[in-house]
């Protein structure tokens, strides 16, 4: 089910810092986003999900950003990048 390993930092102020676990948990948590098509989402570290091979990165990635920004997590002038994670 969680075939693809995931990983979820943001850009700020020029650095990359991976998204903390408590920020990809709340995100998770589906009766908080309401879209089951991120039902196969498995936070597992800071910076690192586990996802299913029907999640769409792209619209994962908008999700997690509106998301994040509405709760004040992620500056403004932040982005979030989402990459398959490397082996090893």
């Amino acid at each position: 089910m969680f075939a693809r390993k995931i990983e979820i930092e943001y850009e700020a102020d020029g650095q990359r810092l991976a998204c903390p676990l408590k920020w990809l948990d709340n995100f998770s948590m589906r009766n908080f986003t309401n879209a089951s098509i991120f039902d196969d989402t498995l936070p597992v570290a800071d910076g690192r999900m586990e996802i299913g091979s029907s999640v769409p990165l792209d619209q994962l990635r908008d999700a997690m950003e509106d998301w994040f920004r509405r709760k004040s997590y992620l500056p403004k002038d932040a982005r979030l990048v989402i990459s398959e994670a490397r082996p090893g």
